[in-house]
Order: C-alpha cells, then sequence, then structure tokens
C-alpha cells in the first residue's frame, strides 16, 4: 500500500479544461489517454448531454467573454499539472469564409479571448486546434497574436498543419495544431501511419448494414440516410465506384456543371473510394450534393453513424439522451464541428511523452 502511494506522488494528475468544447471530441481524445477531464466551456447547450455524458466532466454554457481566470483556476485541483485546450472556432478561417464578405468580426475575438485566458489563468500546457487557413489570416494577423502572447508569457511553442491520416485518422482533413508548455520543448509526437498503411472508408465503414436512401437501421438510430429525391436518386446510381456528376449523362447534370466554373466542383454528388482515406467531414456531410459524401456503392449519402466513425467517435459515444429521437440536423453539425477524438487522443500522448521527458531530464516534475 505504502508503495502504491509512492506511485501516485511521483505522477500528478493532468486536469483540463476545454475551451470550444462542443458534443466533446478533444475532451474524448485526451481522455482516453489517462487526462482527468475537469470542464468544458461552450455557447451551445444543446451539447450539454453529449460532452457530460461521454467525459464525465462539468459542461457550462458561458460566453467566452465573461469567463474568468478565477473560474477557471478555481476548477483544477492542488497540484495538478493545468492543461488549457481549446479549438476557437474555425468557421471565420475556413475555405468557404474568405469567400463571403460579410464576416463577424466578433468570431475572430474568440481566439484573442483563449489568448487571455492563457495569460490570466497560466496554465502548465496550452493546445490549439484549428484550420491551417488561420495561418494565412491577416485580420489583425490574430494567429501570430495568439503565439506572441504565449511567447511573451515564456511558453515553449510548436505548431505543425497535420494531414489527419497520418495519425490514423480516416479523412484528408488537415489541421492546425498546436502545443505550448511552461515546462519545457514540447511537440507533438511524429506520424503513426504512413501512405501504405492509411486507414480507409472500407476500413471504418465496410461492416455496417446496407441501406436505401432515407432508410434508417432498425438498431442504430445514427445509422440513418437522408432521402434523395428521385433525380437525385437517378443522379447517384449513374455514379460509379469513386465518380462523380462528370460522368453523369448530359441530361442529369446541373446547370452550374456545364458552366466553366462547374469545373472545380469536380468531387461534388462523388462517391467515396472504399480504398482511401474519406474527404473532411463538415457539418453537411450527410447530403449528397455537399462534397463527395456519396456512399462508394450504396445509393445514397453516408449515414450519420458512418460520419462519426470517419470521425473516431466510437460506436458507444452516445450523441442525444434519447436514440430514438436522433436530429440529423443536429447531429450533422455536431460531428462536422468535433475534433476527430482520435486527434485528441495523439495531442494527450504528446503531453504525457513531453511530460516523461521533463522528469526524466529534472529527475522530477
Amino acid at each position: 500500500r505504502n508503495h502504491k502511494k509512492s506511485a501516485e506522488k511521483k505522477t500528478p494528475l493532468i486536469e483540463v479544461v476545454d475551451l470550444f468544447c462542443g458534443i466533446g471530441g478533444l475532451s474524448y481524445g485526451l481522455k482516453s489517454q489517462g487526462l482527468k477531464i475537469k470542464a468544458g466551456y461552450d455557447l451551445d447547450y444543446t451539447c450539454e448531454y453529449a460532452y457530460h455524458h461521454n467525459n464525465d466532466a462539468e459542461f457550462r454554457s458561458e460566453d467566452i467573454r465573461k469567463v474568468t481566470a478565477e473560474e477557471i483556476n478555481n476548477t483544477y485541483s492542488k497540484g495538478a499539472i493545468r492543461v488549457l485546450a481549446g479549438c476557437a472556432p474555425c468557421q471565420p478561417f475556413s475555405s468557404y469564409a474568405f469567400k463571403n464578405k460579410n464576416k463577424d468580426p466578433n468570431k475572430y475575438s474568440l481566439l484573442d479571448e483563449f489568448g487571455r485566458l492563457v495569460e490570466e489563468v497560466q496554465p502548465d500546457i496550452v493546445t490549439m486546434e484549428n484550420v491551417p487557413q488561420i495561418l494565412k489570416f491577416k485580420l489583425e494577423h490574430v494567429f501570430q497574436r495568439f503565439v506572441e502572447t504565449l511567447e511573451r508569457n515564456e511558453y515553449n511553442v510548436s505548431y505543425k498543419v497535420v494531414f489527419c491520416p497520418d495519425y490514423g485518422i480516416p479523412q484528408t482533413r488537415k489541421r492546425l495544431v498546436l502545443l505550448a508548455s511552461k515546462k519545457g520543448k514540447i511537440e507533438l509526437i511524429p506520424p503513426t501511419h504512413t501512405a501504405e498503411d492509411y486507414v480507409t472508408v472500407k476500413d471504418v465503414i465496410g461492416g455496417l448494414p446496407a441501406l436505401e436512401a432515407g432508410e434508417r437501421d432498425p438498431n442504430d438510430a445514427l445509422h440513418k440516410a437522408r432521402a434523395l429525391t428521385p433525380l437525385n436518386l437517378q443522379r447517384i446510381k449513374a455514379t460509379p465506384a469513386n465518380g462523380s456528376w462528370t460522368d453523369w449523362p448530359k441530361e442529369l447534370q446541373l446547370k452550374c456543371h456545364k458552366r466553366k466554373s462547374g469545373k472545380t466542383f469536380g468531387s461534388v454528388y462523388g462517391r467515396m473510394d472504399w480504398n482511401k482515406p474519406a474527404p473532411t467531414m463538415t457539418t453537411q456531410c450527410t447530403g449528397l450534393g455537399n462534397g463527395r459524401f456519396g456512399h462508394p456503392e450504396q445509393n445514397r449519402a453516408i449515414s450519420l453513424r458512418e460520419a462519426a466513425l470517419i470521425q473516431t467517435f466510437p460506436r458507444n459515444y452516445r450523441f442525444f439522451i434519447d436514440e430514438k429521437s436522433v436530429s440529423t440536423t443536429l447531429a450533422s453539425r455536431y460531428i462536422g464541428n468535433a475534433v476527430p477524438p482520435k486527434l485528441g487522443e495523439i495531442i494527450g500522448k504528446s503531453i504525457k511523452q513531453h511530460l516523461k521527458q521533463c522528469e526524466e531530464h529534472d529527475g522530477k516534475l
């Protein structure tokens, strides 16, 4: 018993507060690595059930601008290694937003609020995840400001654009991952996969029961596919394996496809490839016309369950209290906006490896 006590003393608890937590993809991944999730903050109160149920942590529906350092500091236990994590909503920085002239300036300040809380809370470790476009974003250099805030507060900072298949995530999503620590140099662990062994669409959804468009699996409320209009049903039937609208006969093509500019949307209405990672899951990923979201063989768009598995949510992740009345719109938003839990797991491993190196270097933490 005494021996156990001394072992516990050696490894202090790593505790996490997750800002902009959504339904908890990042928290869940960190938790899988033994980090203790203390609380998640998000303005979307509908995320509470999924966040709390799957992460066994308090959900706080508060505006980040009103959150105080005192509130966050009181959440951590005495003596714990304090991690402040978050993914400031990325819509303002996404490719789509670059084309949208009516930008909401308030959303850009969310990363500044994250910076303010880092400065006031002074956590041991910070991790931030976002879209790579944030690196190019010139609006008062929001990302550079965040990095400067960290450096001014004596954090070692590293960041890189991650190609998700390199870490066993079955979709071609690219994410910017930043890690910062007061304790020494910290960086993401090296890739775990190469192009030879990427996890494919078939690996994750190949074994699910077949569905027709508009059908739902009686044994799994999330395995349901949106209904298609007769015209869209003809279109998916005319789409061969790995194909898209470019394979359709002229009469099925949309007007916009026939214009020159239509050529830039080559993957719209496309089928996924069984033997490759899926495209990036978005909040629109269960709609056929929103990208390459057609099932590789069946005549429909992917189901909510398929989207969740491609995002690396485990089968037992609960999204709603009553799984029988699943809102497709809400579930698509939850899944598309989430940090893939597998990426959270990689970040958790990186934090643990960093702390172990610090411990070896200092002989103590």
